[in-house]
């Protein structure tokens, strides 16, 4: 018989979030109430603050999402992450993000969308080698806002660039970069080897392989790694047909997210309370080690603290969480 040993931890923090419970953050038509719907999905799985990601399209698209995020009053959205439109233009760097709104990264482009966020962006995701990226990584630290490396192929020179310049995260990193890299050196080698970068994973078993995830939670030490979703509006529902960014993506039987007829990852249907127990049976660290990077220390990253506390029964055996519920502190 499976013993479940109750637990109770901080309330879990998700630095990527794009949609969730059948709500696109990035569908320009979602509602206030739409968003509130999708946060209260995410409290069940322990989540009680996030940032509402926004991928790259159009400034008009990007306008009005961000308004509709930043008009939704509760106290769960602590800002949000812009991630692109300055990333590689490349296919596989690019990930999913749609080609025809990747530009440059320019100071003024950036404060007409931060106008347009209310001035709630507190992270910033871009390629290094995008034209304007090292001078706007400085404003943006100048600014108080969190830059992150991410959809990227640059090359070890521009990553060095750009942690100089003051980047402190790789975004969901093994992903949004070639499918094909250089032995050494290559991007990877140099993120996972720079002390001064935390970086965050997907663990959801489609992003990353088990021993990956191993092997760079070990190279960047537990103290630098942030659990995020990535998750789109599949997250929490079942198999189906979903939508990111006005385009079509599929939740497959076995909860990868793809674009119809192909195998291209377009975000996660994960919750953050499953990537803490994948993370614990990938990496065989124990729990309590693992509980940080997806509560405490995106919080700490941010500046921030976390919101309310969480019980849960954690079975070991089959490394899964489950009976969870959230308490406000």
């Amino acid at each position: 018989m499976d013993r479940m040993n109750p637990i109770e931890f901080p309330g879990l923090f998700d630095l990527q979030v794009n949609g969730f419970g059948g709500v696109d953050f990035n569908n320009h038509f979602a509602t206030p109430e739409d968003v509130l719907r999708a946060i209260e999905k995410m409290r069940m799985t322990g989540v009680t603050r996030f940032l509402p990601t926004l991928i790259t399209s159009s400034f008009e698209c990007f306008a009005k999402c961000a308004k509709t995020l930043t008009r939704t009053q509760h106290a769960a959205i602590v800002g949000l992450h812009m991630e692109g439109p300055y990333i590689s233009s490349e296919d596989g760097a690019r990930g999913a993000h749609p080609r025809k709104h990747v530009v440059a990264a320019s100071i003024d482009d950036f404060l007409r969308r931060q106008e347009a966020a209310a001035g709630q962006i507190k992270l910033v995701t871009l390629a290094p080698e995008a034209h304007g990226a090292i001078e706007l990584i400085e404003h943006l630290v100048g600014l108080g806002v969190r830059a992150a490396i991410g959809h990227t192929a640059g090359s070890p020179e521009q990553i060095r660039e750009a942690v100089k310049a003051g980047a402190t995260l790789s975004t969901h990193l093994g992903n949004g970069c070639k499918n094909q890299l250089p032995r050494h050196p290559n991007l990877i080698w140099e993120q996972l080897a720079t002390d001064d970068l935390f970086a965050s994973f997907i663990v959801d078993g489609h992003h990353l392989p088990p021993a990956t995830v191993k092997a760079m939670v070990r190279a960047k030490t537990p103290q630098r790694t942030l659990l995020v979703t990535d998750a789109v509006a599949a997250a929490g529902c079942v198999p189906g047909i979903y939508e990111l960014n006005g385009e079509q993506v599929v939740l497959s039987e076995d909860g990868r997210v793809s674009r119809p007829g192909t195998l291209r990852l377009a975000g996660s249907a994960i919750t953050l309370d499953r990537t803490v127990a994948n993370t614990v049976k990938f990496t065989g660290l124990p729990l309590e080690e693992i509980l940080p990077m997806a509560s405490s220390q995106p919080a700490k990253y941010l500046g921030v603290q976390t919101s309310g506390r969480v019980t849960a029964d954690w079975n070991a055996a089959d490394y899964r969480l489950s009976n969870l519920k959230v308490f406000d502190a």
